[in-house]
Formats: C-alpha cells, structure tokens, sequence
C-alpha cells in the first residue's frame, strides 16, 4: 500500500515512518510542514529509502493538500499532524485551533473527494485513521478510567482543539460516508520527543545541572504509553480497526509527575555517577501550577486489547529506561534541536 502520514517528521509520527519503511513494505509519504517541532532528523535514518517521499506541506493549504492526494494516490491516511504542547495552547490558542481544526477539516474534505472518485474495491480498502488524545475527555478523579464512551469534557485550548477534530472526524464518517478511524492515546515518551515535553526536558535540564521545575504539588496523574508501543497499536487500528470506531490507547502505567521526575534523577545517578549534579533529585524545584492542570488522566485499553489483540510491551521502568539511555547516547540530535540548527539548515534548504 501507499500510507499518507501527516506530521511524520514529529515525535510519534517519525516513529511511524521509521516503523513502516524498516519493517513493512509500504511505500510512506510523509506530509510535514515543519513547524518548529518538526525534524528530518528524525526521519534520516530512512529517508533515501527508495519507498519514501517528502512532501513539506501545511495541511491548511487545500491546493497542496489535493496535489499531495493526487501526486502519490494514497491506499490509507494517518493523521498525525497537530500542535500538541498545553503550555503553547495557553500563550497562543489561534494556532491550534487553525492547525487542529481547520486542517483537519482540510484533509477530510480532500480525502473525501479523493475517495469519492476511486473505483469499488479501492473505495472499500481506503481508511482515514485520525491519531487524537485522552485529553479531550478532561480530568478524572482519584478513581475510574476513560473509556472509548466517556463524555468529551477538554479543558485547554489544545485539547479543545483536538476535541473538535474527533467530532469533525465522526463527522464525515456519518455524514458523507467517509470510512473513518479513531484512536485516544495517552501520554507518550521515548526517544525523538521534542525537549519542551516533560520527559525529555527534565533529562536534558539534568544533564545541564539546571533546575527540574515540576508544576504545582507534582501529583498530577498520567498514564505513560511508550511512544514504540502505540506505533504498534496504530497499525492494528490502522489495518485491523473497525470503520467508525474510535480505539482508546494507553500504556497501563499511572504514575504522578513527581514519581516520573524522581525516577529519571534515580536512572541519572546511575548512569552517571560522577556527574556534578548529583543526586540529581537535588535539582527539583516545585513552581506556580499550569492553569487549569488536570488532575488525573487514565485510559482503560481493554477495548483495543479484546478487539484487536493490541498489548503494550514495555513497563514504564523498561520504557524510561530505554528512553534514558537513547538521550545519552544521542547527544547530537537534541544538541542541533537545542541550539536550533536543525531549523537554521532547514530553511537554508528550501
């Protein structure tokens, strides 16, 4: 098949690109327009795959959408594409109500009109798989989990951006027939993740000796989905997903955002006894609480487990582990993403 993945040069969607073009035999176009959060570095270890293409494109530009479309004739779409940082949502919420909103509603309208044009069978076999979060269901209580039915209820403007994009989704499918799927994942980690996400930023302020600053009390909750494992489950949902279904993706891993810290400072001091800032849970530093910081995220995955046979493999200890130890060993990729080099050649380039 031909897979059209949008936003394959960010964190999760890179990890699907390297997945299909190493262990599939799909050919993958990778929709980007390379946002700020957007690395061909991560996508350089298959990128002169004969089976890859690049197309730098914003998913708002309807032209360029239906070339892209009409150019590569995609089998199936991934939507991956999204502004997808809380903290950013806050100080600028235009940006992803455009991004989140208007494109998605983009690519709908230009698949379906792809769609519509195609014969039988190809009509029948193509899929618009729509990569969404368990943020658009708001905050839980000390109890319960989030099922594929709990009400929507997003309480920042990012997750009120993608809790719109799932309608719009659903949307489609009942209105025009779209063959539609969704998934909800939880909060994802490993190697490739942009540094103003928690995991990495804290590793890498670590690494600095500067401080770890963890918002609040630091006993808000998430659910931690290591970011190889829900590429597993996107193909399941992708290939095996019923139409019209929405799949919830979680990585069975509670843990408060101080528990996350500590463990990296724990990880840290044994991979790096001699380091200056050691112990490094020395370097944490409680500040002023995000606005509206929900309290606790969970996700029951029993859905996606019974249906599809989708597990998570990794622990939260072996994920983190990994996870360390990739940014170690990677110095050069967050160094250029640091000092902004990888954006300075980019534009050079185009």
């Amino acid at each position: 098949m031909t897979l059209l993945i949008t936003g394959g040069a960010g964190f999760i969607g890179s990890a699907v690109v390297r997945h299909l073009i190493q262990k599939t035999p799909h050919t993958v176009v990778n929709l980007d327009c390379l946002t700020y959060a957007g690395n061909p570095d991560s996508v350089a270890t298959v990128a002169k795959d004969p089976r890859y293409f690049f197309e730098p494109v914003d998913i708002c530009d309807v032209e360029q959408v239906q070339r892209v479309f009409s150019k590569h004739r995609p089998d199936r779409v991934m939507h991956l594409a999204a502004e997808s940082h809380v903290d950013r949502s806050i100080e600028g919420p235009a940006a992803f109500v455009q991004t989140n909103v208007v494109g998605t509603q983009v690519l709908l309208e230009v698949a379906r009109r792809y769609w519509g044009d195609l014969n039988a069978p190809a009509q029948s076999a193509f899929r618009f798989h729509h990569v969404s979060t368990d943020e658009v269901y708001g905050s839980l209580g000390p109890e319960g989990f989030f099922t594929e039915d709990t009400p929507y209820q997003p309480n920042s403007p990012y997750s009120a951006s993608k809790a719109a994009s799932d309608h719009l989704v659903r949307a489609w499918h009942h209105t025009y027939g779209l063959p539609v799927v969704t998934s909800n994942c939880s909060n994802n980690y490993g190697p490739y993740q942009f540094p103003e996400k928690l995991i990495p930023h804290m590793i890498l302020n670590a690494l600095a000796g500067e401080p770890l600053p963890v918002y609040g009390d630091g006993a808000n909750v998430r659910d931690w989905l290591y970011v190889e494992d829900h590429v597993e489950a996107l193909m399941v949902v992708l290939f095996k997903g019923r139409v019209g279904d929405t799949y919830n993706i979680g990585g069975h891993n509670e843990r408060s955002n101080l528990e996350v810290v500590n463990a990296l400072c724990d990880l840290l001091d044994d991979r790096l006894p001699d380091a200056p800032a050691r112990p490094h849970r020395s370097l944490i530093q409680f500040v002023q609480d995000r606005p509206g910081h929900d309290r606790r995220y969970a996700i029951d995955a029993g859905k996606i487990q019974r249906e599809l046979g989708w597990t998570p493999q990794e622990t939260f200890d072996s994920g983190l582990s990994r996870t360390v130890d990739w940014y170690l060993e990677n110095r050069p990729w967050w160094e250029r993403v640091l000092s902004g080099a990888y954006r300075l050649e980019r534009l050079g380039g185009q």
